[in-house]
């Protein structure tokens, strides 16, 4: 049986999804012994940048027409598109503060002189332009999830993770809940597990970084927190860093507070 020709790819990120790829370390030779990896940049200078590809991992938001037409065109040349990391997978960083004007940003960063053969835009997950098949979440993503995802390709199946929310796994482990306890902005109830709860169990409240949790009660959440001093625009500041929140998440909300643990 052929190996499956594999591409590994970066748009607008930090590429630390991919330098968690190489972190794999013990793995990292069986994995290039199975898979025909055709183009890492951040591994080889060896790209093929015409080959067809089984599976394309790729990386970073769509910020710049650059990474549009990049998309695009890995799109056309690989069977299956699979989202790595948050910026892939929701627009991540790049995609925060929608109310900010993009070129405003550029200006004040690099001053209004600087000359870029870019478009500013809000940063875009890869499926806000193409169609992706598996999305890898996190940032960065598990190590775990991703030997896994590859086992699972190699087997002819897509990839399958955690839906239900980090508090779940905080429960698992018995930790003590830093919102309803002490009043930290930890937004675990709506953020996909996956980590193993990592933050929380060290005394840190979650980000969000994994994503949305299917189901999310966002209203439940902001009045929760808002019970807890946190005012509604620090909510929605909190919530939109990983992933844009769906439209009217916090409008409303439930007329009591979820009960304490």
């Amino acid at each position: 049986m052929s190996k499956p020709t594999v591409g590994i790819f970066g748009l607008t990120g930090c590429a630390g999804d991919q330098l968690l790829i190489l972190n794999c370390e013990d793995e990292l030779l069986t994995i290039v012994d199975l898979l025909d990896i055709r183009s890492f940049v951040m591994a080889s200078s060896a790209i093929d940048e015409h080959a067809q590809l089984d599976i394309a991992l790729v990386e970073g938001a769509v910020v710049t027409d650059r990474d549009e037409a990049m998309i695009r065109r890995i799109r056309e040349r690989s069977k299956l598109l699979i989202a790595i990391g948050a910026c892939a997978a929701t627009g991540g960083i790049p995609g925060m503060s929608p109310q900010l004007d993009r070129q405003q940003l550029y200006d004040d960063v690099y001053g209004e002189d600087a000359v870029f053969n870019l478009t500013a835009q809000r940063g875009r997950a890869l499926a806000d332009v193409v169609s992706v098949d598996a999305v890898i979440p996190g940032c960065p993503i598990e190590k775990h999830e991703i030997l896994g995802a590859i086992a699972a390709l190699l087997q002819g199946n897509l990839p399958r993770f955690k839906e239900y929310p980090v508090c779940t796994e905080c429960r698992e482990r018995e930790n003590r809940c830093l919102l309803i306890r002490d009043g930290e902005p930890c937004v675990g109830s709506v953020t996909r597990a996956g980590c193993d709860a990592r933050c929380p169990s060290l005394g840190v409240p979650c980000i969000g970084c994994r994503g949305p949790a299917v189901d999310a009660n966002y209203r439940s959440l902001k009045v929760l927190l808002m019970s807890k001093g946190h005012s509604e625009a620090d909510v929605r500041d909190k919530l939109d860093v990983f992933a844009r929140l769906p439209e009217n998440a916090l409008a409303g909300g439930p007329a009591e507070v979820p009960c304490a643990d």
